[in-house]
């Protein structure tokens, strides 16, 4: 996914008003049912053709503290945060006057009536609206007007904005499919919106949605839900899992599109085994376990998760199982905040368990990546014989992605030196660990092979090329030096970095996984008042020599992520310890999605002490 791809043509406006360029924000509390009223905004802006992203901020408890999501519309295609917004939708009035304090200069607000807000502050317009007489008089139950009343301010700004009435109730029919009841209560409850707004309020003067033609190629998918379709076309046949927020939905997502994609037609039995283990210690356990037999295994969880699989991850790594480990990684350490982003795992994930450790690491920024590195990772842990993560987190997980559609898997799955029956007939027999082609991977053999040289002893202790039990220091030092060669030597198994190198430019920028949107625009923001900089994107851990050599061609290089000790720029100075002092970490670590204003003033202010 790219900027490039999703940029819109230019719109003919009138001066001041600003098309398909906003970021509204909704205020409400959670557990009032305004997801299902955010997620039919979304949609419709979607189903119009417009860029468009939106992020979830919400509490983690079940109900009752404040929630807010933001949409923002682009029309060069910029998925980044940024710090303001420029209409506001007040229902929370714990957090109403904070929220429109915050409101952008110029920007429009929408606030229940009850609130009375509407002579806070003169530099905004503010409308107030009776959303509680609204929901009544279009919803009888009173049980249910709370919920309604989130479907009555879609239908106002869908008259502000001038979103399209058919486009939202299609998005309401999406919604609330197979429940016909449902799509006629909220049908009417925008409506009712639409209509108040229509007689009581002026026309919006500064925000406007206008259809984009030609982008009904694009798609509207949450992250998680991209990586369980991932799994299914990767050829995954055993995932075991533990609920964890915020890597619950990718099982949930898997479960509901498995059963229509992974069921054998012939005999309608699944070609899947879907396992909900007692914790995740556990459900690593068992995709090592179907690794060991041959399956291809994985799990997903977030940094609990890895705690406690760490014991695990060392087995795997140490006796040479492939696995797939999906973090969606939130802020930490312990409980933390369950509900906020981050990418504070990366150290973790990249030495997971005692002793000498070395993971492979892919890193997706969208939901198109996300799917092709779930196939990568199955491939590469079936090649390289050993655990392999991918390395989301909650933004990407948990929030709707606006992406191309996702290319078929290439080639047939791969599954890595197996040895066969027939094989073993030819050999005569093998040694389990003995590098006889000089890439570092051994040759293995699946449980019920029938060959009586197929059987081989797995220890998690020391051993010998022939998997024989050994204390020797020869024989370990032989072991983990191939251990790190096969990864080091095997990188083009691993998505390889994107790098854009700009002439000249003596700054370099470096980052990963969603840590990209912000950085893009703040790039050009950067540029525009200038610092031109060159940009890689990480895709992978180990570095691929690409990486080297791109801070070595600049003298400065800054890292931007979202963690507070800058872990994939301790990484990187490990990598390359000689050029360690050119490498500069941009962190951030405060839960939310990184913002195009942090990344452009963290390294603004670097280079003016430069």
């Amino acid at each position: 996914m790219s900027v490039n791809t999703l940029a819109e043509p230019s719109h003919d406006t009138a001066a001041g008003v600003r098309v398909n360029d906003f970021a509204i924000r909704v205020a409400t509390v959670n557990g009032t049912g305004s997801q299902s009223a955010n997620q039919v905004l979304l949609r419709t802006l979607f189903q119009m053709g417009v860029t468009v992203t939106g992020k979830n901020l919400f509490p983690s408890n079940i109900a009752g503290l404040p929630t807010w999501f933001t949409i923002r519309l682009n029309p060069r295609g910029y998925f980044g945060s940024k710090r303001e917004y420029d209409v506001l939708v007040a229902f929370n009035p714990e957090t109403a006057a904070e929220d429109l304090d915050n409101l952008a200069p110029g920007g429009t607000a929408v606030v229940d009536v009850k609130l009375k807000l509407g002579g806070r502050r003169a530099d905004v317009t503010i409308h107030e609206v009776p959303f509680g007489e609204l929901a009544a008089a279009c919803c009888p139950d009173v049980k249910l007007r709370k919920l309604v009343a989130n479907m009555v301010y879609v239908g106002v700004l869908a008259h502000q904005l001038g979103l399209e009435a058919e486009e939202v109730e299609r998005a309401i029919g999406r919604q609330f499919a197979a429940k016909s009841k449902a799509v006629e209560l909220n049908v009417a409850a925008v409506r009712a919106g639409r209509e108040w707004a229509a007689s009581h309020l002026p026309p919006e003067g500064r925000f406007r949605a206008a259809r984009v033609p030609g982008r009904s190629e694009k798609i509207l998918i949450e992250g998680n839900a991209a990586a369980a379709y991932g799994a299914i076309f990767g050829g995954a046949s055993v995932v075991a899992w533990y609920p964890i927020t915020p890597s619950s939905s990718f099982a949930e997502a898997l479960i509901e599109h498995a059963p229509g994609l992974r069921t054998d037609p012939a005999t309608g039995k699944a070609t899947y085994a879907i396992v909900q283990a007692e914790d995740e210690l556990a459900a690593l356990g068992m995709v090592l376990g179907a690794g060991w037999a041959g399956a291809r295994a994985l799990t997903a969880t977030s940094g609990p998760g890895i705690s406690l699989m760490a014991e695990f991850a060392g087995l795997g790594y140490f006796t040479e199982i492939p696995a797939v480990v999906i973090d969606v990684q939130r802020v930490g350490p312990s409980t933390g905040m369950p509900t906020r982003t981050s990418q504070g795992d990366v150290l973790s994930l990249a030495y997971l368990s005692h002793g000498d450790t070395q993971h492979p690491l892919l890193f997706p920024a969208g939901p198109r990546e996300y799917f092709a590195d779930v196939v990568a990772a199955l491939d590469a842990a079936a090649v390289l014989q050993t655990p392999v993560f991918v390395a989301a987190d909650l933004d990407l997980g948990m929030n709707f992605w606006m992406d191309d559609p996702f290319d078929y898997p290439p080639g047939p799955i791969a599954h890595g030196k197996v040895l066969s029956a027939e094989d073993l007939g030819k050999l005569g027999g093998f040694s389990r660990y003995l590098d006889i082609d000089g890439d570092g991977i051994g040759y293995r053999t699946v449980p019920g092979t029938p060959h009586p040289k197929a059987a081989y002893f797995l220890r998690g202790s020391g051993h010998t090329e022939q998997a024989t039990y050994s204390e020797r220091g020869d024989d370990y030092e032989k072991l983990m030096a191939r251990l790190k060669r096969k990864v080091e030597s095997n990188l083009h198994l691993l998505p390889a970095p994107i790098v854009e190198s700009v002439p000249g430019a003596e700054v370099g920028v470096i980052a990963y996984g969603t840590s990209h949107w912000a950085t893009v625009e703040a790039r050009d923001r950067l540029a525009a008042a200038g610092t031109p900089s060159s940009y890689l994107r990480v895709r992978s851990w180990p570095f691929a020599p690409a990486v080297r050599e791109f801070v070595a061609a600049h003298e400065r290089v800054y890292v931007v992520e979202q963690n507070r000790d800058g872990q994939l720029a301790q990484l990187l100075q490990i990598h390359a310890p000689d050029l360690a002092s050119r490498v500069r970490s941009v962190a951030h670590c405060d839960g939310l999605p990184l913002t195009v204003e942090a990344v452009e003033e963290g390294i603004a202010q670097r280079e003016g002490s430069a």
